[in-house]
């Protein structure tokens, strides 16, 4: 009789032996045994429960199936309570990197997570025909044509990346004066909610300024004498936003370009104050981007790490605001 092959996975849970689960899951990976694969997860993390520290196995053998096993036990995995805490990025971005939302969509029960495929895969250039979508972000899941091609991940077996967008370098000098700062709570919590990661779960700072001036008045309300700025443009900015708010910072969890999508139109309806109009209408949104001045700026320092240095002119109200964001590795 043949040797079970989930008898070397039995002996390596018992010895809590997690490079052993580790070669064994790149293993079943590479033989694309899904189901192989499938017991690893369960049986990692049943043994969670008594007391064995196998979480890594369990949350690698998951995160594995998400990224490339059959839909029917993808879609098990994404409405099952409780996955993908320790991931490197969020269930429904994994999924969707080769899942389609047809494929996923008659497996999947309606609710958030359902909700967060579809915003993925639209992101991914795809056709969202749902008209009972159970959407917990109250944005369309259509890229408008005033948006940017967002920054979308690569998942790998192991690691992800995201390139931040390609953005012109500041040049230009200007001298950054201090002016009489007012309060603008709606944008400061907005910034703060988009890229809270940073400072919650990694070693980032966040800082805000909003005058009645201009973006030189705004950048020195920050504490800054002198910087360079470029003028980007609005799909840029809206890029730059999203690629960020979907990030995790240099520590923290990534949280998907969808929900990086989500926090960039809530920067800019709070930046045009149409929070009170929310669900906001995307044209007005689209229309309002374009009547503002963007700006990227720094203070003749190399840029580290993660950050988001922005400054945003309404000339019509004579009011700016400038943004000073960074967590370095």
């Amino acid at each position: 009789m043949a040797p079970d092959p989930d008898d070397d996975l039995d002996a390596l849970i018992h010895r809590v032996d997690l490079d052993g689960l580790v070669r064994l899951i790149d293993d079943r990976t590479a033989a694309r045994d899904w189901a192989g694969l499938d017991r690893i997860r369960r049986r990692s993390r049943a043994a969670i429960d008594t007391g064995r520290q196998l979480w890594p196995a369990a949350t690698l053998a998951e995160y594995r199936l998400v990224l490339l096993g059959p839909p029917e036990l993808v879609a098990t995995i994404l409405d099952a309570p409780g996955s993908g805490r320790f991931a490197i990025g969020p269930r429904a971005e994994v999924a969707a990197q080769h899942h389609s939302w047809t494929d996923l969509s008659e497996h999947l029960r309606p609710g958030p997570v359902a909700a967060f495929v579809a915003h993925e895969r639209a992101l991914r250039g795809e056709t969202i025909t749902a008209t009972a979508l159970h959407d917990v972000l109250d944005i369309p899941t259509t890229v408008g044509a005033w948006e940017p091609v967002y920054a979308l991940a690569d998942y790998r077996d192991n690691d992800v990346r995201c390139h931040m967008p390609d953005l012109p370098a500041p040049q230009l000098p200007i001298d950054a004066t201090p002016d009489a700062e007012r309060l603008d709570d709606d944008v400061d919590l907005a910034i703060r909610q988009l890229i809270d990661v940073w400072t919650t779960e990694s070693n980032g700072t966040i800082e805000t300024a909003c005058v009645d001036g201009s973006l030189g008045d705004a950048i020195g309300a920050l504490g800054v004498r002198r910087a360079r700025v470029v003028e980007i443009s609005p799909t840029d900015a809206l890029a730059w936003l999203a690629w960020c708010g979907a990030s995790g910072g240099a520590h923290g969890r990534r949280r998907g370009a969808a929900t990086g999508r989500f926090g960039a139109w809530w920067v800019l309806a709070a930046l045009a104050d149409l929070l009170n109009q929310w669900p906001v209408d995307p044209d007005e949104l689209g229309h309002a981007a374009h009547e503002f001045s963007w700006y990227r700026w720094d203070a003749f320092e190399p840029e580290l790490g993660w950050s988001l240095r922005l400054a945003v002119e309404d000339r019509h109200e004579h009011v700016a605001w400038a943004i000073n964001a960074a967590d370095e590795a």
